[in-house]
């Protein structure tokens, strides 16, 4: 049986009507869960709400990972990244809202903002204060806004704090923290070659030598307060190197008594070194021996 096909010539309604724009792509791992989420609004917290819960989580979850591949080559783990996602994606799940719209337009920003929180705040190998942080996405912005044109030069600072409104000072703090996202190791060689050298070795060290000026002008105003003889015997056992038999010889006095005084008088220079002897500090009376 032949059955007549009507012809619709262009600029007809009925080829108006035919051919409307097709409905807007969705994802894959998009699932129409709109029923679900009807029921998960009039739930009263329990387990039935908790096991619906977890449904919803685990039919969206794809679609976080699918967000989260974004982001990937940036120096985090995907599986990290992934993780990030399925948290930005249970907080969508629990705030959304059914009567305002489809998931999917509310979801995607959320677990966007929570997988880009986390490279904010998590991935600096050191902590950099959030106003400085939010320099550096102002001068990122800038910086990528004066040289979408092709042989664009690279903008000065002085034309990226006219076009972001900071000042100079603020910019270079921001273009800093471009180049500070990760550190350098200390082992790092910063030339090539068998005479290459590290980091660590441009590093400057600390001076054990102003320790010792420290000490030794703390202790003079102690050795001056010695009696003489105590003086020369320290004189002789630290700087003329005598072991307590030979200054014990040279003095007329017992070995032992030597080590005594050598104790006592080091004892004491400490102490007032130190600060210990405010009471005695200032009136010169010598030791008896």
């Amino acid at each position: 049986m032949l059955t007549e096909t009507p012809t619709v010539r262009p600029g007809t309604p009925e080829s108006t009507e035919t051919t409307a724009a097709p409905a807007r792509r969705r994802h894959d791992d998009a699932p129409d869960t709109m029923a679900l989420f009807g029921r998960l609004a009039g739930l009263e917290e329990g387990p039935e709400r908790d096991a619906l819960r977890d449904e919803l989580v685990a039919a969206w979850l794809p679609m976080a990972h699918r967000i989260a591949g974004r982001f990937r080559d940036r120096g985090e783990s995907i599986e990290d990244l992934r993780q990030v996602a399925a948290l930005g994606l249970v907080k969508a799940v629990d705030r959304f809202d059914p009567e305002r719209g489809a998931f999917e337009s509310y979801a995607v920003p959320t677990i966007t903002g929570e997988v880009k929180r986390h490279f904010r705040d998590r991935m600096w190998a050191l902590r950099v204060p959030r106003r400085v942080q939010e320099l550096r996405n102002k001068v990122r912005v800038a910086r990528r806004e004066l040289t979408q044109s092709p042989g664009s030069p690279e903008p000065s600072v002085a034309a990226l704090a006219a076009h972001t409104g900071l000042t100079e000072e603020e910019v270079s703090a921001g273009m800093e923290a471009l180049e500070s996202f990760s550190t350098l190791s200390l082992d790092a060689e910063l030339s090539a070659g068998d005479d290459g050298y590290s980091l660590a070795d441009t590093l400057g060290a600390a001076d054990a030598s102003y320790d010792t000026v420290i000490d030794r002008e703390s202790a003079k105003e102690g050795l001056r307060r010695l009696p003489e003889r105590e003086r020369a015997i320290l004189y002789m056992r630290f700087f003329e190197d005598m072991t307590q038999s030979r200054i014990a010889d040279r003095l007329g006095i017992s070995q032992m008594h030597v080590s005594r005084l050598i104790s006592r008088s080091c004892a004491r220079v400490r102490d007032e070194a130190m600060g210990q002897r405010t009471g005695q500090r200032g009136t010169g009376r010598p030791v008896r021996t």
